[in-house]
């Protein structure tokens, strides 16, 4: 789904939905009445858990309770996903996550949820964008120079991503796939893990966010070559974005979405609805999240729904094509 597509939502949502709007000032002070646990399903640093503590502290703040960041990672986010969709559905247990949710379905063999019968969704908080880089090592200047060195070296080459199913991954494939090159996919636990790998030269080529990739280009410990997405990343602005690179339809953009178990009341989801909302549209909110290289949307849960399906069949068709499985 185009970044644009995903910012109309924002444009088009109510700071506050109906349902939320006719909350009691009562029922609103009994929620929460104890810690809230939000469930990041990737490790520390990257584009998910980054919103996630900025959306938990706002929270903390305003609903009076401590809201928790848990980074449960493992399988691809499969495991902190997991223990989400099988936690009460009380308000107590929150799943902040990304476009993973719906495409590893897709990708693996089996799952332990189901993206669309076991939570009901809250909000889209964040969208981004990915970036392609290498290390300054690699003797390559544009992707194209790259294709020539991996093609000189058969098997010299790995690639880093933050993990099986992410957008980065199956981005990855796609070029691995359409250009026939000989070269090892790593996955990582998120992309703080990844830019590390190849900033310390273990895997030289990085499919990773825009987040975790950009303050590395800037010191020199990484060299972007393509910013995977329809438009250039404010955060490298010097840097074209695939398309512009020669290689159109490469282009993939994560989401960062807040989910509940299904089941979970929904005056207690459209709270958190509008909660969220409100501190996307917090001006330094707002920019904190620009520079960190991510696009503040909201809307409503019926607008999260619907992105969740359309890229849901958008990655199956990519995984289809590319032949990806994972076990």
């Amino acid at each position: 789904m185009k970044r644009r597509q995903f910012l109309k939502l924002s444009a088009a949502a109510a700071l506050a939905t109906p349902a939320a709007a006719g909350l009691s000032k009562a029922w609103a002070q009994s929620y929460p009445t104890r810690p809230v646990r939000m469930i990041v399903p990737f490790g520390p640093g990257g584009p998910t858990d980054l919103p996630a503590r900025i959306i938990a502290q706002r929270l903390s703040e305003t609903l009076g309770r401590n809201f928790v960041v848990e980074n449960v990672v493992g399988a691809s986010s499969n495991i902190g996903t997991a223990q989400a969709a099988k936690a009460a559905p009380d308000g107590y247990t929150i799943l902040v996550t990304v476009n993973n949710l719906v495409i590893n379905p897709s990708l693996f063999e089996k799952v332990a949820f189901d993206p669309y019968k076991d939570f009901d969704p809250i909000a889209l908080a964040v969208g981004f964008s990915s970036a392609f880089s290498v290390h300054p090592s690699v003797p390559a200047k544009s992707v194209k120079e790259l294709i020539e060195v991996i093609k000189a070296s058969p098997g010299k080459y790995s690639y880093a991503s933050p993990g099986l199913g992410t957008p980065s991954h199956l981005l990855g494939e796609q070029f691995r796939v359409a250009h026939n090159l000989d070269i090892v996919h790593v996955p990582y636990p998120g992309s703080g893990p990844a830019i590390t790998a190849t900033i310390s030269g273990h895997t030289p080529i990085c499919f990773a966010s825009t987040t975790t990739a950009a303050p590395q280009a800037q010191d020199g410990k990484l060299r972007v070559l393509a910013i995977l997405s329809k438009k250039r990343a404010s955060s490298l602005p010097e840097v074209p974005t695939i398309a512009e690179a020669g290689f159109p339809g490469m282009d993939g953009d994560g989401w960062v979405g807040a989910l509940a178990p299904a089941g979970t009341s929904k005056e207690i989801v459209a709270l958190l609805n509008k909660q969220i909302n409100e501190i996307m549209a917090v001006p330094e909110v707002k920019e904190k999240l620009v520079g960190l290289g991510l696009d503040p949307i909201g809307g409503t849960p019926k607008d999260f729904a619907g992105v969740m399906r359309t890229e849901g069949e958008r990655w199956a068709k990519v995984i289809k094509a590319a032949g990806i499985k994972a076990k």
